[in-house]
């Protein structure tokens, strides 16, 4: 399971602090939607996310050609606590708000369809 320090570390940088909060909101989310809410170039969205699997943060899910990212439910409450505390918290501040509004204006989503 993951470790206190390498979690904390994920929440410092912001690109990955806005993935996970949008995780935090949406459920499961593709590559392609992270990298057009946050408006960075898909490899960097990518990059971030391998990072946040690596450390156990995260699970992925291959669909045709979409990955999609989810809170790995193994995470201990306590982590999931934080980043509910975090997603109320941060809900109403740039990026964080502008985040989910490109999210919700994203046209041609592609389809959503829970793993589990």
């Amino acid at each position: 399971m993951p470790h206190a320090h390498r979690f904390f570390q994920a929440l410092a940088d912001t690109t990955r602090l806005r993935c996970l909060m949008l995780m935090v909101a949406e459920g499961e989310v593709c590559v392609c939607e992270m990298a057009h809410a946050l408006g960075e170039i898909q490899p960097k969205v990518s990059r971030h996310l391998a990072a946040l699997r690596a450390a156990g943060f995260v699970l992925d899910r291959r669909e045709a050609q979409w990955m999609y990212y989810r809170l790995h439910p193994d995470l201990p409450d306590w982590m999931r606590e934080v980043l509910l505390t975090c997603r109320r918290t941060l809900a109403g501040q740039t990026p964080f708000c502008a985040d989910r509004a490109a999210l919700a204006d994203m046209p041609n989503r592609p389809q959503r369809r829970c793993a589990a």
